[in-house]
Order: C-alpha cells, then sequence, then structure tokens
C-alpha cells in the first residue's frame, strides 16, 4: 500500500492531528528545535520526508505546529518513529501519545508489521506505559 493524502482527525482538546499534514521547514525547525533543546537549523524537512517515509503526523493548534513524528520505513514490514516532538505549551494533554496512535494506525493500514522506535531513559514512561511499546534488546553503535 503506498503512502495516502492527508488525512485528519477530528481536534481533541483544540489540538487536530492530522497523518501527513502539510508544514514549513520553518515552523517544523523550530518545534525541533524547542523539543530538542539546541539551536534552530535550516533543515529541509519536506524534502527529507517525501523522500524517506511512509508518512508523518502533525499536530496544530490555533497558533500553529504543536507536534511532529516522522516514521520512516524500509519499504517493507518495519517502520520507525522518528523525531517525536511536542511543544512545550501543549505537553501532558496527550499530543504525544495521538502523534503515535496515529503514526501506528497508519502504518498498520500500510502493511508494516513492526513500529520500532528508540528513547532515552526518561521518556521510557511514555513509550512503554503510554503508547504500549515492548522493551526489547537492541544495539547502537555511535558512528561520529
Amino acid at each position: 500500500m503506498s503512502p495516502g493524502p492527508a488525512d485528519t482527525e477530528p481536534a481533541r482538546d483544540d489540538v487536530a492531528v492530522a497523518w501527513r499534514g502539510a508544514f514549513t521547514d520553518d515552523e517544523l525547525n523550530a518545534l525541533h528545535a524547542e523539543a530538542f533543546d539546541h539551536p534552530p537549523s535550516d533543515d529541509p524537512w519536506n524534502r527529507l520526508v517525501e523522500r524517506h517515509s511512509l508518512g508523518w503526523v502533525t499536530a496544530r493548534d490555533a497558533r500553529g505546529l504543536v507536534g511532529f513524528v516522522n516514521v520512516p520505513w524500509d519499504g517493507r514490514g518495519h517502520a520507525f518513529l522518528e523525531d517525536t516532538s511536542v511543544a512545550a505549551r501543549v505537553r501532558r494533554r496527550g499530543v504525544g501519545v495521538r502523534l503515535v496512535e496515529a503514526a501506528r494506525e497508519h502504518a498498520a493500514a500500510a502493511g508494516c508489521e513492526w513500529l520500532h522506535v528508540d528513547f532515552e531513559d526518561r521518556l521510557r514512561a511514555f513509550y512503554l506505559d503510554a503508547c504500549g511499546f515492548t522493551p526489547t534488546a537492541a544495539g547502537l553503535v555511535r558512528l561520529r
């Protein structure tokens, strides 16, 4: 199944979540910088996700982009969560969980069998308890 057009769920708590929702590189760079505590960059997000991802999920409120998660994949059975970002002004309101739920739903609809995520230990309760991931053994090697 190929990725489809944007699909928006009804707004809850004044935040609308959309599969493959529109965003500008500038607004995503600002959100990513806030979420990951680094200076804003000029990454070409739209080009990158169009080229490498099954899709992505955006969350918006009346003031703009408040959430994002990228869903790259291997083109077959494995999808991955990357760059999960939620603006500080809407944290602890379930926006992150809704982003992950939408990613999970659309990855499954595309025929993926597995959804992978890695995360810092401080996010363990979010991914394992709130989002339903199961801990697994994995490996990591730093390349630079």
